[in-house]
């Protein structure tokens, strides 16, 4: 009997569906349901695939992950909920998308210190402990690092100038860009080709992947240097899924995790590569130089940490101080 289930309400259908999605764990393998906020066959859900594989391939016997599905199955800013309701194991997520229970996590956004090191200072025990006290969230540890936002333009400027720019945003930098002059605007990453196409925009800010996933590049002449924060993508675990599991389950995941984080690298190697590749599709790179560029990787810096200090004053100072250099 084939069951089809969509989480456009978290409903009756969710409480019902959490039954389904029940944590098996025991002394032998525990088989764990999990989502992702991110499509998939796209670069941005490409790590997660590469670490699910890994466990899976390393955790015969203890601990499998079954994806059940993406952002078809949940839209991407209720996963936060389901995971905070129990109603999922375990997530392929950003804190951007549960930004309204853990305002803090957008921190993770603009951090510049590499998980090793988090791990080591504390940054990553304090996120960790608030995403548990708030939202009953356990943060597993991040899959993408070294990817960085660009803002890119339909036409090649001659001069730059941000000020009345109609650029798609999201709200993790729509602060940044208004500081700059910038009219964010919010257009679903499904309407940006036709945006580009009719000049409803003047450009859009995307990581400095995946342009190509979605045919943007057939409307995009320009990539603004320097980038700017940290695209931050990780496995999330429901709380209550996550206690369910013996302590040798949760270190196997927690190895499995520390070890995948090991290899960033990687994406620094994939950010040089995409970038090749949009050189050759004829999208070129406009260079900010001088006051231009310190402006604005000051304003970048500055607004990026307004609204963590302003949610938790004490919290966001301290965490400033363990994830930026």
């Amino acid at each position: 009997m084939k069951m089809n289930f969509r989480f456009n309400r978290l409903g009756g259908a969710a409480v019902a569906l959490s039954c389904l999605l029940a944590t098996t764990a025991s002394a032998d393998e525990a088989v764990l349901r999990a989502v992702s906020a991110f499509q998939v066959g796209t670069t941005i859900y490409e790590p997660f695939e590469r670490f699910v594989e890994q466990v899976n391939e390393n955790g015969k016997g203890i601990v499998q992950i079954d994806v059940i599905g993406g952002p078809d199955a949940m839209p991407p800013f209720e996963v936060g909920n389901a995971l905070r309701g129990g109603i999922i194991d375990l997530a392929n997520t950003t804190a951007v998308y549960h930004a309204n229970l853990v305002p803090e996590g957008l921190a993770m956004t603009l951090t510049n210190r590499s998980m090793e090191k988090l791990r080591e200072n504390g940054g990553y025990d304090l996120l960790d402990q608030i995403h548990k006290d708030k939202a009953k969230i356990h943060w597993l540890g991040r899959l993408l690092q070294n990817i960085q936002y660009h803002i890119y333009l339909s036409e090649v400027p001659k001069e730059l100038d941000f000020d009345g720019l109609k650029i798609r945003s999201a709200p993790t930098y729509q602060a940044f860009f208004s500081a700059l002059g910038i009219t964010p605007v919010q257009t679903a990453a499904g309407e940006v080709f036709t945006a580009l196409e009719r000049g409803t925009i003047d450009g859009y800010a995307w990581p400095s992947i995946g342009v190509f996933d979605l045919g943007w590049q057939e409307k995009t002449a320009a990539r603004v240097d320097p980038g700017f924060y940290q695209v931050e993508t990780g496995v999330y675990f429901s709380q209550a899924a996550w206690e369910k599991l013996t302590e040798a389950q949760q270190d196997f995941l927690t190895e499995q995790m520390i070890a995948f984080e090991g290899d960033a690298d990687r994406y620094s190697t994939l950010a040089d590569e995409e970038a090749a590749r949009q050189a050759e599709a004829g999208i070129e790179t406009y260079e900010l130089e001088g006051e231009a560029r310190e402006t604005f990787i000051a304003e970048s810096n500055e607004e990026g940490w307004k609204p963590v200090i302003a949610a938790s004053p004490e919290n966001g100072a301290k965490l400033r101080e363990l994830l930026v250099k």
